[in-house]
């Protein structure tokens, strides 16, 4: 549902819930913004009491670079509704200062620069339509080149650059992280396996702690210079790692096809 007031959301579930029948839980996604006049005064206090009331809720906050959403702004030619009489820029940094708080208590912050609308969809299809238990941790694994920029949604970042170079094996350089022949070239020498064996205690100890408070979803960002060797071989080594400790897991490849 678009464009719900924040205001009637307890009153808009509690009708959903007396509705509901078997034994699956409901999944309803509701988008929420600016243009809603009492939504920035009402949403803290109504999403501590829809808490409250035992409601299981995650935000997703997008956002995108200053330069794509005027580029957006220029194409649909609408005003900011913020300040429509306002340079556009100032809009954008008052809106990016109003939105701070709720943005601290997002779930997942998803940074839709780079992606069209069609892309955005199969994006929120693939983090939350097939998932089984939302109540349960999600560990999402991004592997990405540095050249192409670090993920902006990444809560922890590893930097593989420091493994040996498929890139420049020629035998290598056209395949992925994806092959087993690239696997073995990046991971299987003491300090790919050293590597391995401090990230199983270091994702043990942190996914045990942020389950304690309460947490349910963690996006892990693997970078490499290119993002389609070295990062998403360790990408899947950390999926398999995750997924042996009852986790689920998604795992996106960013950048792999950008140097084939």
């Amino acid at each position: 549902m678009d464009n719900l007031p924040v205001a009637l959301l307890p009153a808009f579930l509690e009708i959903k819930s007396s509705q509901h029948q078997g034994p699956e839980p409901q999944k309803i996604a509701l988008v929420m913004d600016v243009r809603e006049e009492s939504f920035l005064s009402s949403f803290r206090d109504t999403y501590i009491q829809v808490k409250k009331e035992g409601y299981y809720l995650e935000i997703i906050f997008l956002e995108a670079k200053d330069e794509v959403l005027i580029a957006r702004f220029c194409q649909t030619r609408r005003p900011h509704p913020l300040a429509p009489r306002a340079p556009l820029s100032k809009a954008l940094e008052l809106e990016r200062e109003l939105l701070a708080p709720i943005k601290e208590l997002a779930d997942v912050v998803i940074d839709t620069s780079s992606f069209n609308v069609h892309q955005l969809r199969r994006e929120i299809k693939a983090r939350f339509g097939k998932r089984k238990d939302l109540s349960e941790m999600l560990v999402h694994i991004i592997s990405f080149g540095f050249k192409y920029g670090v993920p902006a949604e990444a809560h922890l970042l590893f930097d593989v650059r420091f493994l040996p170079n498929p890139y420049f094996d020629p035998t290598l350089k056209p395949l992925s992280g994806l092959d087993p022949a690239v696997r073995e070239y990046a991971l299987s020498n003491p300090v790919g396996q050293q590597f391995l064996n401090l990230c199983e205690q270091y994702l043990r100890f942190l996914l045990t702690q942020y389950e304690r408070e309460g947490k349910t979803y963690l996006v892990v960002g693997v970078g490499c210079t290119g993002g389609r060797h070295r990062s998403v071989a360790v990408a899947e080594e950390l999926r398999t790692m995750v997924k042996e400790w009852g986790h689920e897991t998604l795992v996106t490849h960013r950048d792999v096809l950008k140097e084939a």
